[in-house]
């Protein structure tokens, strides 16, 4: 009877779908193109890379996942990513097991990762590696911080010292939050405004709430652009004792998919050496900085 019943179960293990058993298929190189559909993780409502304008994706990073769908002559299918506490819960989520509420429905690839040597070795607290299901490749963009501001407000900022007497947005939780209210012995900590996001910051500066605002390169260079008669100017200053100031991003598969990487990977730097990459940060009013792996190039 016991036997009986071990093959029921066997059987009906057999039977189920893989969402049900939470098992995750991860799509090769050669199904990917048979499908003809390339599925790619972007994050939600993050102007300038990802968001969505009425029914239409914009964003510099949807027109680089549609390049490089066309690239392998596929068809662009977006996931919507939902930024989770860290980017190791992005990853399960979106390149290796799949979120709980579309369980094994994951992403063949997925932008805006950081690139950097010592990230994607970094390892847990019991010597293993963090990301051993991830693989990190195709930096495809430098990104810095930036502030902007009001000269109706501030004359000019030489130095982050302007900020004791000036108050500054930023978005809550950010390096930029941390930065500002804690450099200097917290002495500009009363003078920072914390918002949901940077666009709410720099509409608060465009209101007279706060007489600047710090973001990255992108996202302030983008809200200039969204506002021209608004005549907010780039700070030039430096940020001291900040730490790391310019970063490279890129891409990310899932550990067994390098063919994928590859591919996706020449796709991306043929557009950076031949200006395509510069082009389409430029369609969005944002400078482009290469990564340093093609600074001397």
């Amino acid at each position: 009877m016991n036997l009986r019943r071990c093959w029921l179960w066997l059987c009906l293990l057999v039977c189920l779908p893989a969402q049900a058993l939470n098992i995750t298929h991860i799509r090769e190189y050669d199904e990917i193109i048979e499908s003809g559909v390339l599925r790619v993780a972007l994050y939600q409502d993050f102007p300038p890379y990802s968001f969505m304008d009425g029914d239409t994706p914009r964003g510099v990073d949807v027109e680089l996942a549609q390049a490089l769908a066309d690239g392998l002559g596929t068809r662009l299918e977006i996931q919507w990513m939902v930024a989770d506490e860290s980017i190791d819960g992005d990853f399960r989520n979106h390149l290796w097991r799949g979120h709980y509420l579309r369980p094994g429905q994951i992403a063949d690839v997925m932008l805006r990762v950081p690139n950097d040597r010592a990230f994607s070795s970094k390892r847990d607290d019991l010597g293993h590696p963090a990301f051993e299901l991830v693989h990190m490749f195709g930096p495809y963009q430098r990104e810095r911080w930036q502030a902007a501001y009001d000269p109706r407000k501030i004359k000019e900022v030489k130095s982050i010292s302007v900020f004791q007497y000036h108050p500054i947005g930023v978005e809550e939780d950010t390096v930029p939050s941390f930065y500002l209210t804690t450099v200097m012995n917290g002495q500009l900590s009363k003078m920072t405004r914390h918002y949901r996001s940077v666009r709410a910051a720099f509409q608060a500066m465009i209101d007279g709430e706060v007489h600047a605002v710090m973001g990255t390169q992108a996202e302030i260079d983008w809200l200039l652009a969204q506002h021209p008669d608004a005549g907010m100017q780039l700070t030039e200053n430096a940020y001291p004792s900040m730490g790391k100031q310019v970063w490279d991003l890129g891409m990310a598969v899932h550990e067994a998919n390098r063919q994928l990487a590859y591919a996706l990977a020449d796709v991306a730097e043929e557009m950076i050496l031949d200006g395509r990459m510069a082009e389409l940060y430029a369609r969005h009013g944002l400078r482009y900085m290469r990564p340093g792996l093609y600074e001397d190039i």
